[in-house]
């Protein structure tokens, strides 16, 4: 009797979740920019018909904008014992930077997209965490940090040459590239730490 080989059992495929979507709407972004993230593309990379995103993002494309600026904007920090609230504020900006720089591609929605849903909540815990470490009109701080994380990555992206693309008609990224030499990561952090410095400084003697 000839024994007939086993033919491997095919894996169930993975449930579409908002958490996937995003996730391939990322990797698409940082990798071809976002002009290129159509839901059509989208739907390939997830193996799905696009129609089936809407289910997740009744809104369709400018939902998926929101949930994207959302997803990189949201970072929350636990403060370990009790620092002060330079070190708080500076433990906040560096966590921000992070997360915009992990996507470039979407650098540009965060930029313009008003905060919402899980952002919103953590510019508020950053708030109450800086009063509660003694900084006075933390609002107004928060506001600052924010403005001046955002401004930092946006010209860090711009220098380090992310954006450049293989010709003039089709680019990967969505900002312009500098005409200088593209920045090294050594470079950009240490100019990064020097105008935060420079935030804290002026944030003490208000």
């Amino acid at each position: 009797m000839r024994i007939m080989p086993r033919m491997p059992a095919k894996r169930p495929p993975v449930p579409l979740s908002l958490e996937r979507i995003i996730k391939a709407a990322l990797h698409i972004a940082d990798g071809q920019g976002l002009r290129r993230l159509t839901m059509r593309r989208l739907g390939d990379a997830l193996q799905v018909e696009a129609m089936a995103i809407y289910h997740h993002l009744p809104r369709g494309k400018e939902a998926l904008m929101d949930a994207l600026a959302e997803h990189v904007t949201t970072v929350t920090v636990e403060p370990s014992g009790t620092p002060g609230w330079q070190e708080l504020a500076r433990t906040w900006a560096h966590a921000g930077r992070a997360a915009l720089l992990e996507h470039p591609g979407v650098l540009a929605l965060a930029l313009t997209k008003p905060p919402q849903g899980t952002a919103l909540m953590a510019i508020r815990e950053q708030a109450e965490q800086l009063a509660a470490a003694g900084l006075r009109d933390s609002a107004q701080a928060v506001r600052s940090l924010r403005a001046y994380v955002m401004g930092s990555v946006a010209v860090e992206i711009q220098r380090s040459g992310w954006a450049a693309g293989p010709d003039d008609d089709e680019e990967p990224g969505t900002l312009p590239m500098a005409s200088s030499r593209p920045e090294s990561r050594e470079e950009a952090a240490a100019a990064f730490e020097r105008g935060l410095d420079a935030l804290i400084r002026g944030l003490t003697q208000t």
